[in-house]
């Protein structure tokens, strides 16, 4: 095992469940499962002790459910570890509450191995684990919200010709008015990016989209989630929407 695997704790009520997960996981030669829980304060316990880079976390279990479990991991400053839901129920509000409790990703547990240890990789590299269909109904269910806030002012490509015009406003500043504006200092490339990222596009797609390197790309989310105070590509989503941003 490489001293660089990516260290997992395995959460989940059902040992046959936790089993089959461990023997997916360690089959894999840059992945170590350093621990297993069966509740969410167990799984609480076991992120501080063992420093996971990524916990598997079920949703419905006793003493503490999944979801909570995952609000407290994400909220302790102590813990760096990424949470992957994975879950037995295909349901919106499962799906919409983990993401608000800070998961980076969702996953069912009808998954193929492949797509477990994906995931894995994807969360421990800092970034979001959504299928495609799965980002569209996050897109659908906060593009169907009441719009934003009075004083918030959409970002958008703008018309200069210096690709790093900026908006000169910080985020969440209140207005006149007492209202809170969201518009932040981005780019005018960042805001295409924040834009290709909210219709759900991988790096190979924006590069591709706007002719330039995915290094390139990489840089500009990483600067995007800087800037909006975002945890990853999900949230930016969620923020980019609840917020007016695109």
């Amino acid at each position: 095992m490489s001293a660089a695997a990516t260290r997992v704790l395995l959460v989940d009520d059902h040992a046959v469940m936790r089993a089959g997960f461990r023997m997916i996981l360690d089959a894999a030669d840059d992945i170590e499962v350093v621990g297993e829980a069966a509740t969410g304060v167990e799984a609480v316990a076991a992120a501080s002790a063992l420093q996971p880079h990524v916990v598997c976390m079920d949703v419905q279990m006793p003493d503490m459910d999944g979801l909570e479990a995952t609000r407290r991991i994400v909220a302790d400053p102590d813990i760096a570890a990424a949470v992957v839901i994975v879950t037995t129920f295909d349901r919106d509000d499962y799906l919409f509450q983990a993401l608000a409790a800070g998961a980076s990703g969702f996953l069912l547990k009808n998954a193929g191995p492949e797509d477990l240890t994906s995931a894995v990789r994807v969360a421990a590299a800092g970034d979001a684990l959504l299928a495609p269909e799965v980002t569209r109904r996050v897109i659908e269910r906060f593009a169907s919200a009441p719009p934003a806030p009075a004083g918030a002012v959409p970002v958008s490509r703008a018309h200069s010709a210096d690709a790093e015009d900026r908006a000169h406003v910080t985020p969440e500043q209140p207005g006149e008015d007492g209202t809170r504006d969201v518009r932040v200092d981005l780019t005018d490339r960042e805001a295409e990016v924040l834009r290709l990222l909210a219709q759900a596009r991988s790096n190979a797609e924006i590069a591709r989209e706007l002719f330039i390197g995915e290094a390139t790309v990489k840089t500009h989310v990483s600067n995007v989630l800087q800037k909006l105070g975002a945890r990853d590509r999900v949230a930016a989503v969620v923020y980019a929407h609840t917020h007016g941003l695109v």
